[in-house]
């Protein structure tokens, strides 16, 4: 008789922290690529507005540009259980593994503002970023009269700057008397100020710089003025960060950049995500398209 209460009592609470389990997975798992940055900071504001609107429990991992730790959040999520994971990968290639993982376990995966490359996801929310690029590479053309050599800072492993370089480049390719003369890396802004530095020292014939995001085009600016090449690089970012709006309206060297909208993407993904638990269809991509911004 007591072995029978204490394997009721046991068998009680497993019951018990199964539910628990379960309560706690309801709902939307988010792997976002960082908080380092305004856009990721806004996207993320979006989503937790917006979850708490619809009242659907929301949990937000912060990757920190660190697959590893990607891996590893998505990996959680999965055994907790949650209804849908929205991720913005970290490497675009190296977060395959965890996405087909959440699928066979019969979780949706819903990519926002990065692509996954090679991965069957249940929608892609974010920017058109090749057009974004091609929108960049015509600003560029008209900031430079059709002609010049111009550079780009580049982050290769991530699908979403790859396609803002390919639109890049198609536009500038529409125009003869203009030449893409240097590609180097610079994710951080640190290591982009650096690549801008080596870029206008092994090319000091350089008219632009188009930077994938705005922490990249800021970083050429500095990299211009202190080269003391103001009146003759322009520089053009993407994101649209108020930081970088506000260097375009003060600074000469900076003449636009491409305006993303995370509040939208953060926005629709949790929507998707709502639609996705409530059994619904969802268009499986969900561009947006960017803006241009210019001094005002």
């Amino acid at each position: 008789m007591i072995r029978n209460r204490i394997l009721k009592s046991v068998f009680a609470l497993g019951m018990l922290s199964v539910a628990a389990v379960s309560a706690h997975a309801e709902g939307i798992g988010a792997s976002l690529l960082t908080q380092q940055h305004p856009f990721y900071i806004d996207l993320a504001n979006a989503m937790k507005d917006e979850a708490k609107a619809k009242n659907i429990p929301l949990e937000v991992s912060i990757a920190n540009q660190d697959l590893s730790k990607q891996l590893a959040d998505v990996e959680d999520f999965i055994v907790k259980g949650v209804d849908v994971i929205v991720i913005s990968p970290v490497d675009s290639q190296g977060v395959l593994a965890a996405i087909n993982k959440a699928e066979k376990a019969g979780i949706k995966v819903i990519t926002v503002d990065v692509p996954a490359k090679d991965a069957k996801v249940t929608s892609h929310i974010g920017t058109d970023n090749y057009t974004g690029g091609v929108k960049a590479g015509e600003l560029m053309a008209k900031e430079l009269g059709n002609k010049g050599n111009v550079a780009v800072i580049d982050y290769p492993t991530v699908q979403s700057v790859v396609n803002r370089v390919e639109g890049f480049k198609k536009a500038i390719a529409e125009h003869p008397d203009m030449k893409i003369v240097s590609i180097q890396t610079g994710i951080t802004r640190a290591e982009a100020l650096a690549a801008a530095q080596n870029m206008l020292q092994a090319n000091p014939d350089i008219n632009g710089i188009f930077g994938f995001g705005d922490d990249a085009a800021l970083a050429a600016a500095v990299a211009v003025k202190a080269a003391n090449l103001e009146s003759q690089v322009k520089v053009i970012g993407f994101d649209g960060m108020e930081e970088a709006r506000k260097a375009v309206d003060s600074n000469p060297v900076m003449v636009g950049v491409i305006q993303q909208f995370p509040d939208q993407m953060g926005k629709a993904a949790v929507d998707t995500a709502a639609k996705v638990i409530a059994g619904e269809e969802v268009p499986a991509d969900q561009p947006i398209v960017p803006g241009v911004y210019t001094k005002k």
